[in-house]
């Protein structure tokens, strides 16, 4: 049941319909957009192309060309993994002048993990449903009506869910309106849990009507029931650790398990694949693990640049030492505790042997100076690809020719999203506990993929089992956070280093905190380095006052031109400073003055967001 590509829709249809039509410089043809509106909707075939706009926004995978927006590595590459030379990116300081947008093209907000104000989605939403009710209903089977109803209900519940997590509280539509309807158009903005709950109900109609399979490439259920279970686990767990409505807190994780075990049961996907396969790959098609992925090819002109970001030569912003510290030993210690040899080593050989396999897969076991930190992260190229290094890449990991399939949802996201929800309906609303069966078809079944051959000849192991009666001791683990659930979010975050996860875990958390980097001197380090061993060509005059490592004391050793036989420790990142300090407010976005004016302007109130005012 692999869905093997995103359709590439005709956009142009949608703005017509949704009452943008052409300009009549270009087609001089009156009531265009009203001709085609009351001549489309005539069956099966017609919803469909309708829909096939919302993939492009909604499944970005690894964007096309240089775009960056919701594609990892170079989109999501602001949280506490990484750490960029000189002072750190902060958060909005200031109200914007404006902030929104009524385009098609996917926007995001960097600092935020999500959109822009931007209510075109919703209103096209809106739209597919009113149409396939009163014009296409009559044309369909109930049973077409059902799955098309839901595919429309389910891209309205995904992009309330992202406004919401970006904003809070939106004006809330469930109906096209009608330009000339001011009252309703400039509407207050609905309390959160209003717009959740309706959200809720969309994704309940969603996995009890769409199909199973709709052919390959479209959305389906499992596809919808994937991704409905990340947006009811952020919302859920916002809403119990932000300590608003813990009634919804809890009906949103309990959709959240649900719709996990939608995919689970299903029996459809395993973990068959090694971790490397799942984003370096050419075709994703018979990826045991993934469950809906986008498809590049260059002969059709759609292709990407995150692999080239990951070919061992692009820079990039590197993880920082914080980052490599967390992740698990083999054995299933934190290093701390861990009795393999080398275990404290944190040169990146030693760390690619000794810690999880996902480490290995995620970032080269060399030191690379085109990385921020000389930890380069490589998830997202083939191996092959660091074989050209120094020489001329081919187009699939160059420029913005790749070529490689992103994976938009797959299964370990599922199951890592299952266990964590299930954790906090036991700890904070009387769930049944975690078992150790619980572990083994979740964390344990990811830790249990198969090692590609390239990781066995490195000497990389497969981590032990997750033991219920025997956590790991991790004495960096939040006071507040219990030590199942301290590694529950350790697992996430080894499984999605680059991806979409870390801000967005840590803001639902309420851990944002975690941005302060002053915290810990780890978040201003590298690796560990034997600067005269791995990189010589640094010994020179103009790194001098300028190259320092952090020894294993706590000693900062700067290079002065004849000591570097002594330039051996943390690789300390060049002049790093904190971010600008920040407040509670940076969980949520403000809207900007001009939308506020704008409001204010036609007689109604557009309130700011908490914090902002």
């Amino acid at each position: 049941m692999k869905l093997n590509r995103i359709k590439i829709g005709t956009i142009m249809l949608s703005a017509m319909l949704l009452g943008g039509g052409c300009s009549k410089d270009v087609l001089d043809r009156p009531d265009q957009t009203k001709v085609i509106d009351e001549n489309f909707w005539r069956n099966e075939a017609d919803v469909r192309l309708y829909a096939n706009d919302f993939y492009l926004n909604y499944f970005v995978g690894y964007n096309t060309f240089y775009g960056t927006a919701y594609a990892p590595l170079v989109g999501y590459n602001y949280a506490d993994d990484f750490t960029s030379e000189g002072t750190q990116g902060g958060f909005e300081s200031v109200v914007p002048t404006s902030r929104g947008a009524s385009t098609v093209t996917p926007d995001m907000l960097t600092t935020y993990s999500g959109p822009t104000w931007n209510f075109y989605w919703v209103r096209k939403a809106n739209v597919m449903v009113s149409r396939i009710e009163t014009k296409a209903k009559s044309k369909l089977s109930e049973a077409e009506y059902k799955h098309w109803t839901a595919v429309a209900r389910f891209f309205r519940g995904y992009e309330y869910s992202r406004l919401v997590s970006v904003f809070g509280d939106v004006p809330y539509f469930d109906v096209e309106v009608d330009p000339m309807d001011q009252a309703t158009m400039y509407k207050e903005r609905t309390k959160r849990g209003e717009v959740m709950d309706k959200v809720y109900t969309d994704f309940e109609y969603v996995l009890d009507n769409m199909r199973a399979d709709d052919g390959k490439g479209y959305v389906n259920k499992y596809a919808a029931a994937a991704l409905i279970s990340n947006l009811m686990l952020f919302e859920g767990s916002w809403e119990k650790y932000h300590g608003l409505d813990q009634d919804r807190a809890k009906k949103y994780l309990a959709l959240a398990v649900k719709a996990s075990e939608v995919v689970m049961n299903s029996g459809k996907w395993s973990f068959g694949s090694d971790f490397k396969s799942l984003f370096a790959s050419e075709d994703l098609s018979s990826n045991p693990e993934v469950i809906f992925f986008r498809t590049y090819n260059d002969a059709l002109k759609v292709t990407h640049a995150v692999g080239s970001y990951s070919n061992g030569t692009e820079g990039q912003k590197g993880v920082n030492l914080d980052l490599l510290k967390s992740f698990i030993c083999n054995d299933g210690k934190v290093w701390q505790n861990s009795a393999l040899t080398n275990a404290s080593d944190f040169s990146m050989k030693s760390l690619a042997r000794t810690r999880d396999p996902r480490f290995e897969a995620s970032l080269m076991d060399t030191v690379n100076t085109a990385s921020s930190t000389f930890a380069y992260g490589h998830k997202f190229a083939a191996r092959e690809a660091l074989t050209y290094i120094g020489k001329t890449y081919p187009a699939k990991w160059s420029s913005n020719t790749n070529t490689n399939d992103a994976p938009i949802v797959r299964l370990g996201e599922v199951v890592l999203n299952w266990i964590e929800a299930r954790q906090i309906l036991a700890e904070f609303f009387g769930g049944a506990a975690v078992t150790q069966g619980d572990l083994d078809k979740s964390i344990n079944a990811i830790r249990n993929r198969p090692l590609d051959a390239d990781a066995i000849a490195k000497g990389v192991k497969k981590t032990a089992p997750l033991v219920l009666n025997s956590l790991p001791n991790d004495p960096n683990r939040d006071a507040d956070v219990s030590p199942l659930m301290w590694e529950i979010r350790r697992e996430r975050r080894m499984e999605f280093v680059y991806e979409y996860a870390r801000l967005n875990d840590i803001r639902r958390w309420k851990k944002l905190n975690y941005m302060n980097f002053s915290r810990s001197v780890d978040y201003s380090l590298g690796p560990w380095v034997n600067i005269k061993k791995d990189l010589p060509n640094r010994l020179t005059k103009a790194y001098e006052g300028v190259l320092k490592v952090r020894d294993a004391a706590g000693n900062t050793i700067t290079y002065n031109g004849a000591n570097g036989d002594a330039m051996v420790g943390y690789y300390v990142i060049p002049k790093f400073a904190n971010r600008v300090s920040f407040t509670d407010r940076s969980y949520l976005a403000p809207v900007g003055l001009n939308q506020i004016q704008q409001y204010a302007n036609l007689g109604y109130i557009l309130t700011q967001t908490p914090g902002w005012q």
